[in-house]
């Protein structure tokens, strides 16, 4: 029942809206004008890619750090690493502003060491660099758990047979952290292409996002046109799903070492 009224309605809805006009006549007027906004479709496609792989080099390190400590030090870091999320996502968004101005802090740090200002606000790094902060941890804990269940005998095995450690972390930790990689792409890039809410305060509205097209149509009431938007993103998000789902019967081949 939870998931007939919060899902399944939810997306019967949007596929009603975008299939019909203003009257409610069946029409695929909404669908093809989805074309106009390609370019905003494929920015939105290439800065979420940029930030994924981004919050990727940077978490999987850190994750992998955070699983060598101690039982305690890992609670404490994990901790530190979802502390941010306990804060609302607007306001997270609204420090950046602040940070990322002109005459904000970065800008003030920077000509107090006597280095140039750098116009950051209003830019495309300010939309990345406002995604990979507001979801990193959704890559660093799906990493962090994969990596705490390895089996240490495989890496000692591993260092027994000759292995250095470049060999171990390529043929032994990175294989079977495999399934945390692609949780954590999953989890940060179909965020990241559908979010406006970072484009538009970080921007001031000047760089155009997919989800930002689909907020403006829906203010201005035109239900049908966003929600065809919305169902071509929807479709994205299911195509990247399928092509992350491993194959179950080849997964167990090889312990997941290939």
């Amino acid at each position: 029942i939870w998931m007939t009224v919060f899902i399944v309605l939810p997306m019967l809805l949007v596929g009603y809206f975008a299939l019909t006009d203003r009257a409610g006549n069946f029409t695929l007027e909404n669908l093809l004008s989805v074309g106009q906004y390609s370019n905003v479709f494929l920015r939105s496609i290439w800065l979420g890619a940029l930030a994924t792989l981004i919050s990727l080099l940077l978490g999987y390190p850190l994750a992998y750090i955070i699983s060598k400590m101690s039982v305690k030090r890992q609670s404490m870091m994990v901790m530190l690493v979802m502390l941010p999320m306990w804060m609302n996502f607007l306001l997270r968004t609204y420090a950046w502003m602040s940070l990322l101005e002109d005459n904000g802090l970065i800008n003030a740090a920077l000509a107090a060491v006597g280095l140039p200002r750098v116009h950051m606000i209003n830019t495309a790094g300010a939309v990345v660099l406002g995604m990979v902060y507001n979801y990193i941890p959704y890559m660093i804990l799906p990493l962090y758990s994969v990596l705490t269940k390895i089996d240490q005998s495989v890496i000692e095995a591993a260092q027994d047979l000759g292995a250095n450690p470049v060999q171990v972390f390529l043929k032994a930790v990175l294989p079977l952290s495999m399934p945390g990689v692609m949780s954590g792409i999953m989890m940060v890039f179909m965020p990241t292409i559908s979010t406006f809410a970072i484009a538009e305060l970080l921007t001031m509205n000047n760089i155009k996002l997919f989800g930002t097209t689909i907020q403006e149509n829906i203010n201005n009431s035109m239900w049908n046109y966003g929600a065809a938007l919305s169902l071509i993103m929807l479709l994205l998000i299911a195509a990247t799903s399928l092509f992350s789902t491993d194959d179950k019967d080849n997964s167990n081949e090889g312990g997941g070492l290939w």
